[in-house]
């Protein structure tokens, strides 16, 4: 019986032929990649620099620069050991500990939980799978919402920060602290009461699984590193557009209504999505606004923005966080206002 070669798709070439040379799937022709594009960038400048030192040299460029330098350069070294803490934490701190520490009842786990973010730093990017681990070992879920607010909002590196950024206002790092620790156990407190199971969907493996700890720890630190130094860069481009670009009569005009500039800058908080190690100083940087403006922009910002959406919805499902987002941003509104009320 002949054996009878299987003719090839229509536009391929037989399987016992080499491919074409732009067909081999591991040639990687003319893809914009990263270094390519850094690279054409470069020759852009170089080749228009005359344009480009003009535009750099106007007063509103000036004045953007100036606002841009000062913020990551004040941000970046708290940002990056919040960073190393964060990571050490996830990959180096068992989840049963957690569960060992917590009270078995869930009205006294949350506030434990809510405090252990101060003693247990990490930043948004990591207390979510941290959360997810802890209801993986069998924490209740409502001490493991506590946490995930609490950790990237009121822990030693973000208070610190806070300090550095308000230096004249040393009343900010209070109010970030209790206005943090309240919305934190009020969510705990709310799910518990009102959370059901099936909203929440089950972690089903660690983040890091198959890792050794110190491949771990660098792939943790190398991500978040990135990551968050993104979102910096971000947060301190739309502040220096604001002080530079913006009309000074329209951030007055929304600064002077105090409803209308906590709701402006609890949504620029969403949008900017910037690490919790580095935001007070975008917040600093934007002078027009209120003390409780800016404490509203600090204490949405590291329990739901952009990035933290998404990162719930991988973690615990969609439906949770079509949920958990929108009342966490309420809550965290209302916290600041009353914070903000006795405090500032």
């Amino acid at each position: 019986m002949a054996i009878t070669e299987e003719a090839a798709p229509p536009g391929q070439a037989p399987h016992d032929e080499p491919p074409a040379r732009g067909d081999r799937p591991d040639q990687e022709g003319w893809r914009l990649n990263s270094p390519l594009a850094l690279t054409l960038l470069l020759v852009l400048v170089v080749v228009f620099q005359g344009p480009v030192r003009g535009a750099l040299s106007t007063p509103v460029m000036q004045s953007w620069m100036t606002v841009f330098v000062a913020v990551v350069v004040q941000a970046l070294p708290f940002l990056v050991l919040g960073v190393l803490l964060s990571a050490a934490i996830a990959v180096f701190v068992p989840p049963s500990f957690f569960a060992r520490a917590l009270p078995n009842r869930p009205a006294l786990a949350v506030p434990v939980a809510g405090l252990a973010g101060v003693v247990l730093p990490g930043c948004e990017c990591a207390s979510v799978p941290v959360a997810g681990a802890l209801v993986r070992r069998g924490v209740t879920p409502a001490a493991a919402i506590a946490f995930l607010l609490s950790a990237p909002a009121i822990n030693p590196i973000v208070l610190t920060a806070t300090a550095v950024a308000f230096p004249r206002n040393p009343e900010m790092v209070l109010a970030r602290f209790a206005g943090g620790l309240l919305v934190a156990c009020a969510m705990g407190w709310l799910w518990q009461r009102l959370g059901r199971t099936d909203w929440l969907r089950m972690p089903a493996h660690a983040h890091h699984e198959g890792e050794t700890k110190g491949e771990a720890f660098w792939s943790s630190v190398r991500h978040d590193t990135m990551h968050a130094g993104g979102f910096l860069v971000l947060g301190a481009m739309a502040a220096a557009t604001l002080k530079a670009v913006a009309p000074a009569e329209w951030l007055r005009t929304a600064a002077a209504n105090p409803v209308v500039a906590i709701l402006a800058l609890s949504i620029l908080a969403v949008l900017l999505s910037i690490c919790s190690e580095a935001d007070a100083f975008v917040a600093a940087s934007l002078t027009q606004f209120s003390l409780t403006a800016k404490l509203a922009f600090l204490i949405v910002g590291p329990m739901i923005d952009l990035k933290l959406f998404a990162m719930q919805a991988g973690t615990f499902g969609r439906g949770f966080a079509l949920r958990f987002a929108p009342t966490t941003f309420v809550a965290a509104i209302a916290g600041a206002l009353v914070t903000g009320a006795v405090l500032l």
